[in-house]
């Protein structure tokens, strides 16, 4: 799998091959800490109506549908990805196109339905031409994010890609660094794996991604049975 250096000289190389000029910095990270979001909406559809018309930042200019997310109110596991691509933008519902797809297999190999499942993006609405979003409008969606999560009160919470589990945990740390593990926040336990997308570019990391499914899959068959 080669070393830290590899793998973050890859990453940077995928970043650069979908258009992404700049990354966070950690000053971004530290302001959503800072969020204060009580009290919190009774529903998803609260949020929803909430979100409907939202220009927060310059993604409404280019928008089709914001992407709110999928999923019963009551599931117990959540995954959080990144930003909706093209085919979701079109849509209107998160990971329709192909990271959906593989998404959709990587759920039936650990034998969780999709519709268990709560699914959603750090960011509501399409970046353009499926760059990374940039700090500005993660912390623009990030009122709604924390919303969902506190009305959807999940056990876990499992993010997709970097800027997922960065944005979640509050960190800038690396993928590889957070992933393989399970973290803690406020109460939800945490795990982090590889985007979709990302494996569908370099599918040499699809035997890691593996592990983390399998973490999840333990944890979340803990869960259950725990009531």
């Amino acid at each position: 799998m080669g070393n830290f250096w590899d793998e973050l000289a890859l990453y940077l190389s995928y970043l650069q091959a979908l258009g992404v000029k700049a990354v966070p910095r950690k000053k971004a990270f530290e302001r959503f800490l800072k969020l204060d979001l009580s009290p919190p909406p009774k529903s998803l559809a609260e949020i929803a109506a909430e979100i409907k018309d939202c220009t927060s930042c310059n993604l409404h200019r280019t928008r089709h549908h914001i992407v709110l997310g999928e999923g019963p109110e009551e599931a117990r596991l959540m995954f959080i990805g990144e930003a909706p691509g093209r085919e979701e933008d079109l849509e209107g519902r998160p990971f329709v196109g192909r990271a959906g797809q593989l998404l959709d297999q990587m759920l039936n190999s650990i034998g969780i339905r999709r519709a268990e499942v709560y699914i959603t993006n750090v960011v509501k609405c399409r970046p353009p031409g499926n760059r990374n979003p940039e700090p500005a409008e993660i912390e623009a969606c990030l009122p709604y994010l924390t919303k969902q999560i506190k009305v959807i009160r999940p056990r876990i919470i499992c993010t997709l890609g970097l800027i997922a589990a960065q944005t979640v945990l509050a960190t800038t740390k690396p993928l590889n660094r957070l992933r393989g593990k399970i973290h803690q926040k406020e109460g939800i336990k945490v795990v982090v794996t590889y985007h979709p997308a990302f494996l569908l570019r370099y599918s040499s990391y699809k035997p890691l991604a593996v592990e983390d499914l399998k973490l999840l899959k333990k944890l979340y068959k803990e869960i259950l049975n725990s009531g």
